[in-house]
């Protein structure tokens, strides 16, 4: 995995920038803003703007290692481009993302170290996060539901900075998921997201500059899916 440039500069949303391969319906840039999902997350949405209009950005393909923008249309795009992601998704998977790392924060804190099993942002203000969590109470995970928005009160601040994959993977909390790990860059490091005062965990996602950019979160509903896992699906709220 190469580093996105959203991972460094994630309120950039639009850039203008170079096409340095096209096909119909399919473009490689020099620069790209948009995140183009995984672990969970979905990809940005977004559009190409050139002096002839704009298509709209639908997708993504890696292909022997290049990220291929999937397009609207059956256009071949060439020269410079400008590349704008969607605002308002973007802040969407933003905050729903933080949120679940302030969920698994607690849950980790709070149930023995308890790991991730699944994930799964949505496009309509609600995600799922599975836990490896035999025999619990299902109530004990709803009261989270207080403490998470007392986090967001709190507007802790969110920050990331890379550090060697072996370093990371030697460090116990880092990595969080029973079945995968996030992979390392073509430089051997590893993204690792921290929450001011509550966590430090390996990701590659957006996120927020601090939980106080969050809308108020509701846990919507526990499942048990299987002997272990305990999903935790919630909700943004409309008020702050």
């Amino acid at each position: 995995m190469s580093r996105y440039f959203c991972h460094d500069h994630p309120d950039v949303l639009t850039v203008e920038t170079r096409v340095v391969d096209a096909k119909p319906g399919g473009v490689v840039l020099e620069q790209s803003p948009f995140h183009p999902g995984g672990g969970g997350q979905l990809a940005d949405r977004g559009r190409l703007i050139t002096g002839a209009g704009e298509v709209r950005v639908t997708g993504f393909e890696v292909v022997d290692g290049t990220t291929w923008l999937v397009l609207a249309e059956p256009v071949e795009l060439r020269d410079v481009v400008q590349a704008a992601v969607d605002p308002d998704f973007r802040a969407m998977q933003a905050e729903l993302h933080t949120a679940a790392h302030v969920l698994n924060a607690l849950v980790y804190r709070d149930f023995n170290g308890a790991l991730l099993t699944g994930a799964q942002l949505g496009d309509d203000g609600t995600a799922r996060v599975d836990f490896d969590l035999p025999n619990v109470d299902n109530d004990r995970l709803r009261a989270l539901d207080a403490e998470i928005n007392d986090v967001i009160r709190q507007d802790l601040p969110v920050r990331h900075a890379w550090m060697e994959f072996d370093k990371a993977a030697a460090e116990t909390g880092l990595f969080r998921s029973r079945s995968v790990a996030p992979p390392p860059s073509s430089d051997g490091t590893v993204r690792i997201v921290e929450i001011v005062g509550l966590d430090r965990q390996a990701c590659g996602g957006t996120h927020l500059g601090s939980t106080g950019r969050s809308h108020p979160i509701r846990i919507l509903k526990i499942d048990n899916k299987g002997r272990h896992n305990r999903r935790v699906k919630y909700g943004l709220t409309d008020t702050r």
